[in-house]
């Protein structure tokens, strides 16, 4: 199978997990007879700097005639401490959201055994936690009017959101939550009792779930949900909620894996996909071979199950299952006893390519070098 992927490295941290996607990309090409192009863009605060847009024309077209997108993260102090700046690489990624019409964000949630102790949660509340949060993309408070006052003493931004942009997200959250594995449970997320915005979403979604008679549906406040995700996060399934609220409750999910650097997302729209991780681009760690490539890695083989290849991607998920398994593990994980980005990405290319047996010695596994001994 051949296919164009689309690779922007973008800032900070994003080049060096990027990189070990790669690796595990050309690991699964090479075993299972596929051919990946890549095309390397510019996006964020590294296309400001080398053309002055954080989303240079040639991206976008690049983007559209791709068969999917590898994205690593954007974002720098410089920009992110001067709140007058004009160009900004934010602005970069709403402005490829709107144009790939990318209104739907996925991010699954789940929990690893060995990565239990570092969880604020007892290990209890952490047992087979697996949900899926719906966050739409491309409306609400990120994407309204901003204005700033003359005397600049007062601010605002404005939410405003579609029955239709409401509709075709929630559609894809049914559907989803009927899909095998899942428990067929859907639950919105708003502030219903206080936003316009928000009675919107709950009466839509009501009409919508009609539709979906075999899911169980309720609704919740976002800020009783944000406080069951950490009390009792195996209550959800289908997490389904608008831009900002979304944005918020994933991070905070994040906990439930041990890191933020765990989760992987993936952007849906009409036409090309868009996988990342869901962290930042953390600029402190940045050169340093220190950043969990993990999150970037199970991108891909969201990547690799949407370019329908299962197999190929449930083999990815393996390897890094065993590479949590007996510790291999980056410094967010252990400050002690860590291995580098480059290790575990050579790890699991090993591991994809069969190199690795099941039980190995860590003795014989140098810090930045995977080969086995």
């Amino acid at each position: 199978m051949n296919k164009n992927i689309v690779v922007i490295e973008g800032d900070g941290i994003g080049p060096e997990v990027t990189r070990q996607s790669l690796k595990v990309l050309n690991a699964v090409s090479d075993k299972f007879n596929h051919e990946f192009e890549y095309r390397y863009c510019l996006m964020g605060a590294d296309a400001i700097d080398k053309t002055g847009n954080p989303l240079p024309d040639e991206t976008i077209e690049a983007c559209l005639n791709s068969d999917a997108i590898l994205f690593g993260a954007i974002g720098h102090p410089k920009y992110d401490n001067d709140p007058s700046a004009k160009v900004r690489p934010e602005q970069g990624l709403l402005k490829l959201r709107r144009s790939l019409q990318l209104f739907a964000n996925i991010r699954p949630v789940s929990t690893y055994p060995s990565l239990h102790h570092l969880s604020p949660l007892k290990n209890k509340n952490l047992e087979d936690v697996d949900f899926i949060i719906f966050r739409e993309l491309t409306g609400g408070i990120y994407f309204g009017k901003k204005e700033l006052s003359e005397d600049g003493e007062q601010a605002t931004d404005e939410c405003i959101y579609t029955k239709a942009e409401i509709e075709r997200v929630a559609h894809l959250a049914f559907q989803t939550a009927l899909k095998p594995g899942r428990r067929k449970k859907l639950t919105l997320v708003d502030k219903a009792n206080v936003l316009e915005t928000s009675r919107l979403w709950r009466k839509t979604v009501q009409q919508v779930s009609k539709q979906y008679s075999g899911v169980k549906v309720d609704f919740m406040f976002v800020d009783n949900a944000a406080m069951q995700i950490i009390q009792n996060p195996r209550q959800f399934d289908v997490i389904l909620t608008e831009n900002m609220f979304g944005d918020i409750i994933s991070d905070e999910a994040s906990v439930l894996s041990g890191s933020l650097g765990m989760l992987p997302s993936a952007s849906v729209g009409t036409g090309t996909t868009l996988f990342e991780p869901i962290h930042g681009s953390y600029p402190q760690a940045a050169g340093k071979d220190i950043a969990n490539p993990l999150g970037s890695i199970l991108s891909a083989a969201m990547m690799l199950e949407y370019l329908g290849m299962p197999k190929e991607a449930n083999v990815v998920r393996e390897a890094v299952n065993w590479t949590l398994e007996n510790s291999f593990v980056t410094k967010d994980l252990d400050p002690v006893n860590f291995y580098f980005t480059s290790t575990i990405g050579e790890l699991i290319t090993d591991y994809v390519n069969g190199k690795i047996p099941a039980s190995v010695k860590k003795e014989n596994i140098e810090l930045r070098k995977s080969t086995i001994i």
